[in-house]
């Protein structure tokens, strides 16, 4: 399993993948290549592979490969030009550019397909039974226990969960009553239902969990390839709904309020290193399988990130490209620079107050 140390080499494992796959395409493209660094700052250790010097930098926040011409105001060796990013086509500049995306997507991919061929579809069936009864509920003010399944409500029957849950939200603080099974025996029981407001809408409370029992399908070879690509997207999906809320004012407030020990909700919560390794620590808790599936997600949210059309971050670099050649002129850098700035102080100031907060908050996984 994983320990704590193994979750950072992961991440470090993911950031190589990432620059890897720049690297390889820069060489595939005829590019120069002089550095292959993991980390920023002070180096730590380096040696030449070739032209190209490889190592560890102090600070492990990600990394950079570094091929000569990309800086547009680089002084180029007269004895590199034809090698250089800036000689190169459009084609070979955003093969060179999202190959560092496209190695973290296909490594999700490639995890996410070995979860569903081994351990296949998971999924969930819910019953209208009851699983716990919530403290002050209408379920707990009318009797009901762990074990009784919901019958019928109000004369109506109840065949399954989304049955019984569709009949309760359309009743809100009205008086029902319910047919229940009890070890065996037929039981009646009146309740005042609660109310809630979901989405603007007001709705029927009773307040209890449900029992559910956990599913697994074999799917193949075929749909483990399906179900890897669809989950490979839809975790795409959520990595962008979750960085557009990160980035909101009330989120980064809450956030720097939970360094002083305020409610931080487990959706707005970013993870820093500190928050994987301790992860990591308590990874027996999660077990193989979901570690893998944490493993696919963080390549995802790596991916996701750096393919949005900012400076300094990958896609932006490629938006430069293709402005460009569709436009034949240069992009003005320095009136970019306050935008890749204020980009930069952005993950700076998310990343220190992820840190912090692991520390002063840490992630305790539930079980």
């Amino acid at each position: 399993m994983l320990g704590g140390i193994g979750m950072v080499l992961a991440l470090i494992l993911f950031v190589v993948v990432h620059e890897a796959g720049h690297f390889f395409a820069a060489k595939a493209s005829g590019m120069k290549v002089t550095e292959f660094f993991v980390g920023f700052g002070p180096r730590l250790w380096s040696t030449m592979r070739g032209e190209t010097e490889v190592g560890f930098k102090a600070i492990p926040a990600g990394g950079y490969v570094r091929i000569t011409g990309m800086n547009p105001f680089e002084d180029v060796d007269p004895a590199d030009e034809g090698r250089t990013y800036r000689d190169k086509s459009l084609t070979a500049k955003l093969f060179v550019i999202l190959s560092g995306v496209g190695a973290n997507f296909l490594l999700a991919f490639v995890i996410l397909f070995g979860l569903f061929a081994a351990y296949g579809e998971p999924g969930s069936q819910v019953y209208p039974i009851v699983g716990e009864v919530l403290d002050g509920s209408a379920a707990e003010a009318a009797g009901l226990q762990p074990g009784d399944r919901i019958v019928a409500i109000d004369g109506v029957s109840v065949a399954d969960w989304e049955g019984a849950v569709e009949l309760i939200s359309a009743r809100p603080g009205a008086t029902v009553t319910l047919v229940l099974e009890r070890d065996g025996a037929t039981v009646s029981r009146t309740a005042t239902l609660g109310s809630r407001q979901v989405d603007g809408v007001e709705q029927g409370f009773l307040g209890f969990a449900p029992v559910v029992e956990v599913t697994i399908r074999d799917v193949g070879i075929g749909g483990s390839l399906v179900l890897a690509a669809a989950e490979v997207r839809d975790l795409t999906f959520m990595a962008y709904r979750f960085l557009g809320d990160l980035v909101t004012p009330s989120t980064l407030v809450e956030l720097v309020g939970g360094i002083g020990g305020g409610e931080v909700s487990t959706d707005s919560r970013p993870v820093s290193i500190v928050g994987l390794a301790q992860i990591g620590s308590q990874a027996d808790r999660l077990g193989l399988a979901n570690m893998l599936y944490l493993m696919a997600s963080i390549n995802v949210i790596l991916a996701a990130l750096n393919i949005i059309p900012v400076l300094p971050l990958d896609g932006g670099h490629a938006a430069i490209a293709a402005y460009e050649r569709v436009f034949r002129r240069r992009v003005n850098l320095q009136a970019l620079t306050p935008v890749a700035v204020a980009v930069v102080v952005l993950f700076v100031f998310i990343g220190v107050v992820s840190i912090l907060l692991d520390i002063t908050n840490p992630i305790d996984l539930p079980g």
